[in-house]
């Protein structure tokens, strides 16, 4: 466990923030509101009592109804909301009346629960209360806080485990033995709480920890109090170390983990029953830390790593169980191809009989999940941890880290002992966590592009177009101001679905390193956008030899390249893929002066369409866009118009705004052409929505000369 044998947790109350806390929420939802907000933030910030969406928090205020009376009122953490950047909008505010009402009743089924918090809603509009709402309801204390803390579940986890939660945090904490999240741990936690109301908190085996208080500073400091006693004792009991049976430098773990990443993306894909696009494919997200490297390295590192995972929150995310591969072949990459198929082949039929064991006990309307794992722990890596997007993917790399921490702890101290299988199987498939991950996604989310020439205006409005619809992009260009200028503003807006990479694609070194990043990132890559490109003006009379074969390089070479490196990519992830060059109108109509451009990007053009006839076998289209005369992407400028510009506007006698209207003039459609529209024409190509590969298509306005034909 990271921190168990530093210093406790220490309190970051701060009378400054919690006042400020109150100026900013205070007005919309009043002072105990805002407090709470401010504390819950507290605990959502600290990756060692909860995990994105994990734990709860909940005030008991008054508010006043329709009919003008103060009634008792429950404000509790909406389901899936997450506490690091809780808002009054991931709030549920209850009638708190009604719900003490509740526990009179002896059972109450989790759908008849869940309509009785959704139909006592002040707002209708508020999300799903928490599934431990009404044991947050039945704790009378006017402030309860709700943890999945690793020192706590370092202590529950393991034989004997109730005897050394009393032993490290005394009589008055409360001990439980385990019972399944909704209406029957709220009745064992009131109960208790009735049974010992001095208590200071109460620990839920194999499950977190609850806290109270009259005030936001006392629940919230009453919960660290209660942790860092747990932290002590974890720390003074830890007396063995986890015997390496052998030691992996953390940089060639990383240069593994893109190696790997991409054969194990292809294996987790899951068949779609789309002909067009036939897999539904996932991120992969590698934890590659000491820790971890520690612990798959270890000798027993197998037999921990096949228990199950510390707490029943997590299980709708990883799993009850991680894959294990046995001495990964690294130097062999053939061999490792057959480790992993071999993996997730014997995972996916232990999962199907775990199932089959339980499916009596499947609550109507919940459908199993694929068979795949989501976590996959590999000595001398660390572990590959998937999910629809890189989000999920994430979520599953942080559980899995504190997964790890805690078992790590624990073989220190102990013998693990994880929940058994029927309650893992219950919790896997409650309805009520499921409902988390329920939601449509936009139509891009599980895929990876990367953008060649992204800090160009044509490239930037492509990287985009691809961010807005779900997409994961590793945007490249050379490495310098202008690569992290765009990286910045689309990290802005998208966050972590954009990587980038510094990348020259005449280098052929430096075109497998960009694509190793994009393993590295987000797994693989599904997408190839050819952009990056060089222009020269000159008549054919006066064109330099070396200017000349500068355009072949870039334009030619690099095309080449990153084909050949696309098609390696995708041959390991066996789950298809596009390309789309951006090529121009001047293939079909090109211009004086303009010769080593149009004669470079027509051979482009052409290994393009070779392409589209190579990669057809492996499930890869290969397809081209020809913008005409996008000039800019907002503020950013074309780079290839700040070098043909002035000699055009020269022959012209034009301004930049006059040369803008000549272009714009000579279409059909009289249309000023955008960045957006040419993105618009890539996303047409990579959701495939036609049975289309080896076409052109033309993003000019109409320019009868340049016609495909």
């Amino acid at each position: 466990m990271a921190r168990a044998a530093g210093p406790a947790m220490r309190s970051r109350w701060s009378d400054a923030d919690a006042r400020a806390a109150v100026e900013r929420w205070g007005g919309v939802c009043g002072e105990d509101v805002a407090l709470r907000l401010y504390t819950s933030r507290l605990l959502g910030a600290d990756p060692a009592l909860v995990l994105h969406g994990g734990g709860n928090t909940s005030v008991k205020t008054t508010r006043e109804n329709a009919l003008g009376e103060k009634v008792a009122a429950l404000w509790v953490k909406a389901s899936g909301a997450d506490l690091a950047s809780l808002e009054p909008s991931g709030l549920a505010c209850l009638d708190l009346a009604w719900l003490l009402r509740l526990r009179a009743l002896g059972r109450l089924s989790d759908a008849a629960m869940v309509n009785e918090l959704r139909t006592h809603l002040f707002d209708a509009s508020d999300g799903t209360p928490s599934i431990e709402a009404l044991v947050h309801a039945w704790i009378p204390a006017r402030f309860v806080d709700h943890t999945h803390a690793d020192a706590i579940l370092a202590l529950t986890n393991q034989r004997g485990g109730e005897a050394l939660v009393r032993e490290a945090l005394g009589d008055d904490v409360l001990v439980l033995p385990y019972v399944k999240a909704g209406f029957a741990l709220a009745k064992a936690s009131a109960d208790a709480f009735e049974r010992r109301s001095d208590a200071r908190a109460m620990v839920l085996m194999k499950h977190g920890v609850i806290t109270w208080g009259e005030s936001a500073r006392e629940s919230y400091e009453r919960m660290l109090a209660v942790v860092a006693d747990a932290e002590r004792f974890v720390a003074a009991r830890a007396t063995r170390r986890l015997r390496a049976a052998h030691a992996t430098p953390i940089e060639q773990a990383r240069a593994r983990a893109a190696r790997a990443a991409p054969l194990l993306r292809g294996l987790l894909a899951t068949p779609s029953g789309d002909a067009d696009r036939p897999f539904q494919r996932v991120v992969v997200r590698a934890l590659v830390e000491p820790e971890a490297l520690a612990f798959a390295d270890a000798e027993n590192a197998r037999a921990l790593a096949l228990s199950p995972t510390v707490t029943s929150d997590h299980l709708i995310r990883t799993k009850a169980l991680p894959a294990f591969v046995e001495a990964p072949a690294w130097d062999d990459a053939e061999r490792l191809r057959e480790q992993l198929t071999a993996a997730v082949g014997a995972y996916e039929r232990d999962y199907a009989a775990y199932v089959e064991r339980h499916r009596a006990r499947l609550p109507a309307g919940v459908a199993p999940a694929d068979a795949k794992p989501r976590v996959v722990v590999l000595p001398g890596l660390g572990a590959l941890c998937a999910g629809p997007d890189v989000r999920a993917a994430d979520v599953a790399r942080d559980i899995t880290r504190q997964t790890l921490a805690v078992k790590t702890a624990i073989a220190a101290m102990g013998e693990y002992e994880g929940l058994p299988e029927q309650d893992l199987f219950d919790m896997e498939f409650y309805s009520l966590q499921q409902a988390k991950l329920a939601g449509a996604r936009p139509r891009l989310a599980r895929e990876v592009a990367l953008v060649t020439g992204a800090a160009g205006a044509i490239g930037a409005g492509i990287a985009r177009g691809l961010l807005r619809e779900g997409c994961h992009v590793v945007a490249t260009d050379l490495a310098g101001e202008r690569l992290d200028a765009l990286l910045a503003e689309l990290r802005g807006e998208f966050g972590e679905r954009v990587a980038g990479a510094g990348l020259d694609v005449a280098d052929a070194e430096s075109v497998a390193a960009g694509f190793a990043a994009a393993c590295a990132a987000f797994g693989g890559v599904d997408l190839v956008v050819i952009n990056a490109g060089l222009a020269h003006v000159a008549p054919l009379a006066d064109l330099e030899l070396e200017a000349f074969r500068r355009l072949e390089r870039v334009n030619v070479e690099g095309t080449l390249l990153l084909l050949r490196e696309a098609q390696r990519l995708f041959a390991a992830q066996r789950t298809g893929g596009d390309v789309v060059l951006v090529s121009t109108k001047n293939v079909f109509a090109p211009g004086a002066s303009f010769g080593a451009y149009s004669a470079t990007k027509a051979a482009s053009h052409q290994l393009a369409r070779i392409a589209s006839l190579e990669l057809a076998p492996l499930g890869v289209r290969v397809n081209m866009v020809a913008p005409d005369a996008v000039f800019s992407d907002g503020a950013r400028k074309s780079g290839l118009w700040q070098e043909v510009g002035p000699e055009r506007m020269k022959a012209r006698g034009l301004d930049e705004r006059g040369l803008e209207e000549y272009y714009r003039e000579r279409n059909l459609l009289k249309a000023r052409v955008t960045a957006e529209h040419v993105a618009n024409a890539v996303i047409f190509l990579a959701t495939r929505q036609t049975p289309t590969t080896g076409a052109t298509i033309p993003v000019d306005g109409g320019l009868p000369d340049a016609t495909p034909r």
